[in-house]
């Protein structure tokens, strides 16, 4: 079968790689029709993250059909519309066992490869899944779209974190997409006003088009004087990072009032400048998340019904072949590129 592989930092090759097997009884091979190039994908091939060593086919944000299914699979049979978790989890650990699934003590991610272990991914026209990570797409829906499930469930789970009120104020510092899908997701969850901040106006633009109320630059100076101004000078009650950075940490502590709450999205550093007496003295809580646990069934549902919208999210989709180019235009990051899909 063909894949892209990661051969060296920053560096593809479209190979001829091993056709996958059954391995487990139920096990299930997926031909896959579209896979979303992911930030963290285009972040980690130049090595920087750590995350990515070659060699590794990468890709986690797919959706295909099923090819091959073991005798163990369930109720799946071939010929079946899916898509799937990005997280391979064991199922039977503590976590895993208490629906912590994105917790998993076993847990790995499709498309990584790190010091503990290497898990190829889906930009390839097969790969092998366990049948546990798999859902169905509705009749109607695009795999294109079907894609999206991945990053929508990360936004759910993320503001689900999170104590929303109804007719909450909310900052969202990053607007990329898990950005972008993070103020539907907000605006889902009852949130009034949500504001939207980033260093690019295209993707401003995009934000106040689909739920922001207005977007504000990220190097402006006054960035945080206009978040209190629109909140009687007292902040919002929610700030969600979705960078990863000192600037956008420090942002949105900066932008949200007493007594508020922080969710962090954002995984582009390893390690931050923290505002530690800002969030002691003003008594914030902070809310990592971490991938997602269970809402793939409410992401399928919100995007079939268009109460998440994902079209307007797609710059390309371009056949595999072509991937690297797309990785290496991503990574310029001068086009306004949001979501590129590759297709098998």
């Amino acid at each position: 079968m063909k894949a892209l592989q990661l051969i060296a930092p920053s560096t593809f090759e479209y190979i001829d790689a091993p056709e996958p097997l059954l391995q487990d009884p139920g096990d299930v091979i997926v031909d896959v029709r579209a896979c979303g190039i992911c930030g963290s994908d285009v972040h980690g091939m130049d090595g920087g993250s750590g995350r990515r060593v070659p060699p590794i086919i990468m890709g986690h944000e797919a959706a295909g059909v099923i090819h091959e299914t073991g005798p163990e699979a369930g109720s799946w049979k071939v010929g079946d519309r899916v898509t799937f978790d990005s997280t391979v989890y064991c199922g039977a650990c503590d976590f895993c066992r208490k629906g912590d699934i994105n917790l998993c003590e076993n847990r790995r991610v499709l498309g990584v490869s790190c010091e503990e272990y290497r898990q190829h991914g889906a930009f390839a026209e097969r790969l092998r899944l366990p049948s546990r990570i798999l859902y169905p797409l509705p009749e109607g829906m695009s795999f294109r779209h079907g894609a999206f499930a991945e990053p929508v469930s990360i936004a759910l789970h993320a503001v689900g974190r999170l104590p929303v009120q109804p007719g909450d104020s909310a900052v969202v510092v990053g607007a990329g997409l898990i950005g972008i899908l993070v103020i539907q997701a907000l605006k889902l969850a009852g949130c009034g006003r949500v504001f939207a901040v980033d260093l690019d106006r295209h993707r401003l633009n995009l934000a106040c088009l689909l739920g922001a109320e207005e977007g504000f630059h990220a190097g402006d100076p006054q960035l945080v004087s206009l978040v209190l101004e629109r909140t009687g000078d007292q902040g919002a009650d929610i700030a969600m990072e979705v960078v990863g950075n000192s600037p956008a940490l420090q942002t949105a502590v900066a932008a949200v009032r007493r007594g508020g709450s922080v969710g962090l999205v954002g995984n582009l550093a390893a390690k931050t400048d923290f505002p530690l007496q800002s969030v002691v003295t003003r008594e914030i809580s902070l809310f990592g998340s971490c991938g997602c646990a269970g809402e793939y069934p409410e992401a399928i549902r919100l995007i079939a019904s268009g109460a998440i919208q994902v079209e307007p999210l797609i710059s390309a989709a371009a056949p595999l072949q072509q991937g690297a180019d797309w990785f290496h235009r991503l990574h310029r990051g001068q086009e306004g590129l949001m979501k590129v899909l590759l297709e098998p």
